[in-house]
């Protein structure tokens, strides 16, 4: 008999820094023990200090990557990053939603860590009323959660009823991250919208400018151990214990003039 990788597929733009999207993406797949597949949706200009320019890639050939892949090799998980336009964020949904799978985490990438816009305005709503409702969970940070709310969160407390607003009567699950807040302990809420129950994820809030890509690395996290069949509470609480570690492994570096990368590869090189 074969043997058979857990496969995850990530729909998300590149950084050629190698801290976030794509690289960040397929490098979490990797550590987390599953084969990663990708379809680049934008070729993004940037590195740690900035974004200099996203190229898109036409729709349609997004589309016959996500075909090429899932075609041949399938996912056990989809994660999806980036999407730039309202014309995107339709095209993979729809095509999606022709294959079923079920174990969908979209991570909102609205802006990037060093403050540049990576979406279109206009594509905000087309996000909001037409994608997340299709995915298993979404993995919102503050800023992005209040965009797709249309209000601010102001501190710990309204985490639970913020996630509980995003998950859109029960359709998706939401974890949403505490990061951008200043509490002198960090708590993300996952609101999970299957057993209707809030889980606290609590960890240690770092001094540490390396956190380019926590974003991307949690949400690839996430959909790496729900490729491995774990429940949805189990594999949001790996995935934060393995965000935590990287964020730790990765304060003690020094990469570029920006924002680091965290060290997806803690457990197996120093």
């Amino acid at each position: 008999m074969k043997k058979h990788y857990k496969r995850a597929l990530t729909i998300a733009g590149s950084d050629p820094s190698g801290g976030a999207g794509i690289q960040a993406d397929l490098k979490t797949f990797s550590a987390c023990g599953c084969f990663g597949t990708s379809a680049i949706v934008a070729v993004v200009d940037e590195n740690t200090v900035g974004v200099t320019g996203v190229h898109p890639v036409p729709v349609e050939f997004v589309v016959g990557q996500i075909r090429s892949v899932l075609d041949d090799i399938g996912a056990d998980a989809i994660k999806i990053g980036m999407l730039h336009s309202s014309e995107l964020i339709r095209a993979v949904r729809r095509t999606l939603n022709e294959y079923g799978v079920r174990n969908v985490v979209f991570d909102p990438v609205m802006v990037a860590t060093s403050g540049d816009p990576l979406l279109q305005r206009e594509a905000i709503e087309t996000l909001r009323d037409e994608l997340v409702p299709h995915v298993r969970v979404i993995t919102p940070n503050i800023p992005e959660a209040e965009i797709l709310l249309g209000r601010p969160i102001a501190d710990q407390r309204e985490l639970p009823d913020a996630a509980r607003a995003l998950s859109r009567d029960r359709r998706v699950s939401v974890l949403l991250k505490a990061g951008h807040l200043h509490d002198a302990e960090l708590v993300d809420v996952f609101y999970n919208a299957e057993t209707d129950e809030v889980l606290p994820l609590r960890s240690e809030r770092l001094a540490t400018r390396n956190t380019h890509g926590t974003g991307c690395t949690l949400s690839s996290a996430v959909a790496a151990f729900l490729a491995h069949g774990l429940p949805l509470n189990e594999a949001v609480v790996r995935a934060k214990e393995y965000i935590a570690a990287a964020i730790a492994a990765g304060a003690e570096y020094e990469i570029g003039h920006g924002h680091g990368p965290v060290h997806h590869f803690f457990r197996f090189w120093e």
